[in-house]
C-alpha cells in the first residue's frame, strides 16, 4: 500500500485553460457567473483545482484564446499562484481562411499562414518554459473528389517537418487525431495509425496524444495505448468522455471501467512517468467549471488507484495457465474495490481536505469571483 500511495502522490494531471471559460454545443453557449475574463483569471481558477486535489500543478494554454502581450509575465503569474504553464495548444480551425483546411489547404498562402501560427506557438513555449506543443487539425474534406487525399498527406507532412525542425532541446509535439468532425468524408488525421505514421517518420520529438473521446464506438482504446507505449510513441492523453459521437464530457462519466482499463495498460506498459502527459480536454457546458475540473481529476485518480491495485503476479499466473475466468477476476477484483477511503487518507497525509469537492464548496471562492468578475468580456471559445 505504501508503493501505491507513493505512485498516487506523484501523479500529475494537467487542466486546460479553456475549461474555465464559457462553452457549449453548436446550439448554445451558456454563460455562468464568475467566469474568467482573461488568461490570468483562468490560471487563478486552475490554481484552485490544484489546491484541493494536490495533483494538478500545470495548466494548458490555447493560442490565440490565451494570447497576451507578455508570456513570461503570464508564466510568472502562474508560478505565484503555485502552478505552471503546461502544453501550448495551437488553433488552426477558427479562421475563415481555414474553410478548406489549414496545413493541408490547397492554397500555399493558407498553408503558410497556418504553419506560421504553429511556429508562433513554439515561440510561446520558449517564453513560458513549456516543453509540449499539442497539435490538432480539423482539416479534411466533405465530399469525394473535393481534394486529393494523398496530396493532403504530403502537405501535412511538409508542415509537421518544419515545426519539428523548429523544436528546441527538451521540446516535443503531440499529434492528436479525431475520427470525424468537422470534416465528414475524410479527416486528414483520423486515427492513431495516421498520427503514429507521421510521428515515426519525424523522429523522437514527435509523439501521439490519445483523446479518449475521438474514436468510433466500441474502439478498444487500451489496445492503442498498449501498442503506442510498446513503440515509445505515446506522448499523452486528452481525457474526456462521450456517449455517442461528440466528446468533452467529464472523464470517466460515460465508461469508468474503460478508464480503469486504460490506466492499467499505462501502468503495465511503464507509462506512469513524466514522459506521458495526463491532460484533461473538456468543456463544461452546463456544470460549474472549477468543480467540474476537480471531479474530473478525482475520476482519473480513482481509476489510477484501482489500476495500481491489480495483483499483477496473480494476473500473470492466471494468464500463463490459460485461466480465462481467473485472469478476468483479478482485474475485476481491483476495479470493484472502493478506493475512496484510500484516497481520502492519502489527501490528509498530503495536508489536504479528504473531500476536495466539499472543501472547495465551503471555501467561498465561487462567491468571491462571482462578486468580483462583473463587467468585461467573459472568456469562451473565442477568447
Amino acid at each position: 500500500m505504501t508503493d501505491i500511495k507513493a505512485a498516487l502522490r506523484a501523479q500529475r494531471i494537467e487542466t486546460p485553460s479553456w475549461a474555465y471559460g464559457n462553452s457549449g454545443t453548436r446550439f448554445k453557449v451558456f454563460a455562468q457567473q464568475g467566469v474568467p475574463r482573461d488568461p490570468y483569471e483562468k490560471l487563478a481558477d486552475a490554481a484552485q483545482v490544484h489546491a484541493y486535489t494536490g495533483i494538478a500543478p500545470t495548466v494548458a494554454l490555447h493560442i490565440p484564446w490565451d494570447k497576451v502581450d507578455d508570456y513570461a509575465d503570464l508564466a510568472r503569474h502562474a508560478r505565484d499562484l503555485g502552478v505552471a504553464i503546461g502544453a501550448i495548444n495551437s488553433n488552426v480551425f477558427q479562421d475563415d481562411d481555414y474553410k478548406l483546411g489549414s496545413v493541408t489547404h490547397p492554397d500555399a498562402r493558407v498553408r503558410r499562414k497556418a504553419t506560421d501560427h504553429l511556429l508562433e506557438c513554439v515561440d510561446i513555449m520558449d517564453a513560458t518554459g513549456s516543453d509540449t506543443l499539442k497539435l490538432w487539425f480539423s482539416d479534411g474534406i466533405n465530399y469525394p473528389g473535393q481534394d486529393d487525399l494523398r496530396a493532403r498527406q504530403d502537405r501535412l507532412a511538409e508542415s509537421l517537418a518544419e515545426v519539428y525542425d523548429r523544436l528546441g532541446e527538451g521540446q516535443r509535439f503531440l499529434l492528436e487525431y479525431k475520427l470525424f468532425e468537422p470534416a465528414f468524408y475524410a479527416t486528414d488525421v483520423p486515427d492513431w495509425g495516421t498520427a503514429y505514421a507521421h510521428c515515426v517518420k519525424l523522429g523522437p520529438k514527435a509523439q501521439v496524444v490519445v483523446d479518449t473521446g475521438h474514436h468510433a464506438p466500441g474502439t478498444n482504446i487500451e489496445f492503442i495505448v498498449a501498442f503506442l507505449l510498446r513503440e515509445g510513441k505515446l506522448g499523452g492523453f486528452d481525457f474526456n468522455s462521450r456517449f455517442y459521437a461528440d466528446d468533452d464530457l467529464m472523464v470517466g462519466a460515460a465508461d469508468p471501467f474503460q478508464l480503469f482499463r486504460i490506466m492499467y495498460e499505462v501502468i503495465r506498459g511503464g507509462g506512469f512517468t513524466d514522459e506521458v502527459a495526463f491532460m484533461l480536454d473538456q468543456c463544461h457546458n452546463i456544470e460549474p467549471k472549477i468543480p467540474g475540473q476537480i471531479r474530473s481529476v478525482m475520476n482519473v485518480q480513482e481509476a489510477t488507484a484501482k489500476a495500481l491495485l491489480v495483483d499483477r503476479d496473480a494476473l500473470s499466473a492466471a494468464q500463463s495457465a490459460g485461466d480465462v475466468l481467473g485472469a478476468n477476476a483479478v482485474l475485476m477484483d481491483a476495479y470493484n474495490t472502493d478506493v475512496r477511503p484510500l484516497l481520502a487518507e492519502l489527501r490528509e497525509e498530503m495536508g489536504l481536505a479528504p473531500d476536495p469537492m466539499a472543501a472547495y464548496a465551503k471555501s467561498g471562492y465561487f462567491e468571491k469571483i462571482a462578486a468580483e468578475r462583473v463587467g468585461g468580456n467573459q472568456a469562451g471559445w473565442g477568447a
